[in-house]
């Protein structure tokens, strides 16, 4: 069997510049950004025509990736800013943090709110679910012990 990695997950936003704002502030470092267009974009996502703006994160270590793209042609769809973590599709991402409080607060500063609440999982995590801009649900979990 071939060895295999997941290279990035890429979520669809409305406002780049905010969303890219968030995750730098948690802690994910830019790699870059680039307007994506073309034939070849196009036919691999089905479209005619396709026109995007993308940013593309990284976790410190270098591990994984989160692809940011804004659609500029054609237009997003099915935006639902305040759906429930048990809506289907992606609804969470789950980052370890050393210090969930201080991550808390600052990302507050960016419109962050809490889903439920900051949670003691017994001496094992303290964990949380945050909405973040555009509605994506971010998971922090603080190793304890």
């Amino acid at each position: 069997m071939t060895s295999m990695r997941m290279e990035n997950v890429g979520i669809v936003v409305e406002d780049l510049d905010a969303t890219v704002a968030f995750f730098l502030e948690l802690g994910l470092e830019e790699e870059g950004r680039m307007i994506v267009d073309g034939q070849w974009a196009a036919r691999i996502s089905g479209f005619d025509e396709i026109d995007l703006d993308v940013a593309m994160l990284r976790t410190p270590d270098g591990e994984s990736r989160l692809e940011l793209m804004s659609f500029r042609t054609p237009k997003a769809v099915g935006h639902q800013p305040d759906a429930p973590a048990n809506t289907h599709g992606i609804r969470r991402i789950l980052f370890s943090v050393p210090d969930v409080e201080d991550v808390l607060a600052r990302l507050r500063n960016h419109g962050a709110e809490l889903v439920g609440e900051l949670t003691r999982i017994d001496d094992s995590f303290l964990m949380c679910y945050v909405r973040g801009p555009e509605g994506i649900i971010v998971a922090l979990a603080e190793k304890l012990g």
